[in-house]
């Protein structure tokens, strides 16, 4: 028996040790080579496939994209490591979302993006615009904060400088004196929006998705590079090498090459400039 018992107790040192050496050789975070990007579909699904991948196989990466249709999933795809690095949304967006969903997420690089626009098919000019005019804008607060400082940058309303972007409503509008009308709706209902109302304020991505043309807006918003959207990674990734490879390609001339041939329209980040 005793015999018996010290063959068992050596297996299992054995098996032990096995295990052990296991997961040493398991690939670290830092050595990943097999990367999985996620990105709304559209023109940020397109910005990883065409500006982005390229890139990272050059270095040696196996690049697959994945791709969703919503706001909330590729966030916590994130969370839950079922992708390692995400492209969609703006820096605001991101410390909110990873506030209430209790994620660690760090932007890592910000990168060129579709501005808000405003369409009609009623005025050629902010200029025309008739008292009582009607202006359908996003219904959630972030990009209304958006809608509202392009009406602001161009002189035609004042907002409660000190109201938190997060929160805000047409209640904070403290000048209006063209007595414009705000029509909150769904911004995937924004383009169509267009034939009902006499403005509409279309976030780029669903300008793009609508088949209009970011070029035909009659304003074209100021973007500061807080409404920028950013590749967004893990917190304990951010200083792992697949994550600093993600940054130099995008920092890379071939990366602006791309941007330039084939996302015109697109405003670059400052450190772009």
């Amino acid at each position: 028996m005793k015999k018996i018992a010290s063959l068992l107790t050596v297996c299992a040192l054995a098996l032990g040790l096995a295990a052990c050496g296991s997961d040493d050789a398991s690939p670290k975070t830092e050595d990943k080579k097999e990367l999985k990007i996620g990105a709304t579909t559209g023109p940020y699904a397109d910005m990883v496939k065409e500006a982005i991948k390229p890139g990272l196989e050059d270095l040696g990466y196996k690049i697959e994209i994945v791709e969703f249709t919503d706001y909330i999933q590729p966030n916590k795809s994130l969370g839950n490591h079922s992708i390692d690095a995400n492209l969609f949304q703006h820096k605001v967006y991101m410390d909110n979302f990873a506030k209430e969903n209790d994620l660690k997420l760090t932007d890592l690089i910000i990168v060129p993006t579709a501005p808000m626009g405003i369409y009609s098919n009623k005025y050629k000019s902010l200029k025309e615009i008739k008292d009582g005019t009607s202006l359908a804008v996003p219904n959630d607060p972030v990009n209304l904060a958006r809608a509202l400082k392009v009406l602001v940058d161009e002189g035609l309303i004042e907002v409660d400088p000190d109201v938190d972007p997060l929160k805000i409503s047409e209640k904070d509008v403290t000048k209006n004196p063209k007595n414009i009308q705000l029509k909150p709706l769904e911004s995937a209902q924004l383009p169509r929006a267009t034939d009902s109302v006499d403005l509409s304020a279309v976030p780029g991505n669903f300008a793009l998705a609508a088949k209009m043309d970011l070029q035909d807006a009659i304003v074209l918003e100021k973007m500061p590079d807080i409404y920028r959207n950013v590749v967004t990674v893990n917190t304990k990734d951010v200083d792992s090498q697949f994550a600093k490879d993600i940054k130099s390609v995008v920092e890379s001339d071939q990366f602006e090459k791309v941007i330039d041939d084939k996302f015109a329209g697109f405003g670059k980040p400052d450190w772009m400039n």
